[in-house]
């Protein structure tokens, strides 16, 4: 069996989960017909879990689901149409859901977009907010239900190390009175999503059901389609593989699939986390905090991980769904 303490950059989801028996669990892992999602599905699949795709494209997921039974021999696999972009929707889909489902294990907010051009949700929020968190804070209060029927329960919210270029910006989260730029706005999505864990494991932790954010590391899926050969070159100079680990790895560098999914499966599953919700993970670690203004490439931001900022957010987003939760 793989030495859990041993875990990190390297790491894979199929290593991580060594060990670990899913037989008579569910999960949902949102934006699994693609990328890491994808993997996570597999990984958890693999391991005998009942796993649901929520997705957009019906046609991807089947196609996923057919590889993953392929492989696994696993044909627990289901699938939910979920549109981030759409409160309607994904009301419908939730709703879908509590009238097929009454228990869930393990929920992975993995589903998100990146830097794309100024857009906005069908309800008028920008659109890597809106989808990235806004989506995401709703239905997983609107399936919360589930989680606390199953618990312990966990949740596990994608969060990334991009986070560290913006704040939640209050005052104008929509960017209707400032400049638009692309990477601010997905910074400010991904510090969200680091916030919602922090106040998710706040509420209902106490009812059996704990929340962590992470950053998968970085990878190259469809979720880069937006980006320019500029913005590639300066992220493969911005992570650069680094000092020889002593066993003949780099501790730096892009990962691959299998290693992007590693955090979330650690993060869901791993029996050494129980009891330490609200944290933030990379590499298969709860990260350090430190301060706003560090220069250290890891790590997370105090301002995304402030329990005030974190209540902040989400009496906002309660008044952008227009729904109050627990």
């Amino acid at each position: 069996m793989t030495d859990r303490n041993s875990f990190g950059h390297h790491s894979t989801s199929d290593e991580v989960l060594d060990g670990i028996d899913l037989t008579g669990k569910r999960a949902l892992v949102t934006g699994g017909a693609s990328g890491i999602g994808a993997e996570t599905v597999r990984a958890l699949a693999a391991k005998g879990a009942e796993v649901i795709i929520a997705a957009r494209n019906e046609k991807y997921a089947n196609k996923v689901k057919a590889d993953i039974i392929a492989v696994t021999g696993n044909e627990k696999i289901e699938f939910l149409f979920l549109e981030l972009a759409s409160l309607t929707k994904i009301k419908a889909s939730a709703k879908a859901f509590l009238s097929r489902y009454d228990r869930l294990d393990l929920l992975i907010n993995n589903a998100g977009i990146m830097a794309c051009p100024f857009d906005k949700t069908e309800d008028g929020f920008e659109l890597q907010f809106g989808s990235n968190h806004i989506g995401h804070f709703y239905f997983t209060n609107l399936i919360m239900p589930s989680l606390i029927n199953a618990a312990p329960s966990r949740i596990v919210s994608l969060s990334s190390l991009g986070h560290r270029t913006s704040p939640v910006v209050f005052e104008d989260i929509h960017f209707e009175n400032r400049n638009y730029e692309k990477w601010s706005a997905y910074g400010q999505a991904k510090t969200a999503n680091a916030l919602f864990a922090v106040s998710l494991n706040k509420r209902f932790a106490d009812k059996g059901v704990e929340a962590f954010a992470v950053h998968p590391g970085v990878i190259a899926t469809r979720l880069g389609r937006h980006m320019t050969k500029e913005d590639f070159d300066r992220i493969l100079s911005e992570n650069p593989p680094s000092e020889n680990d002593g066993e003949g790895k780099s501790t730096g560098g892009m990962k691959s699939v299998e290693q992007g999914a590693a955090t979330s499966c650690y993060a869901a599953t791993a029996p050494e986390l129980s009891g330490k919700g609200g944290a933030y993970l990379e590499d298969c670690h709860i990260a350090e905090q430190l301060p706003d203004d560090s220069t250290i490439r890891g790590g997370i931001r105090q301002f995304a991980c402030d329990p005030v900022v974190a209540e902040k957010l989400w009496d906002v987003s309660e008044t952008m769904v227009g729904e109050k939760f627990a």
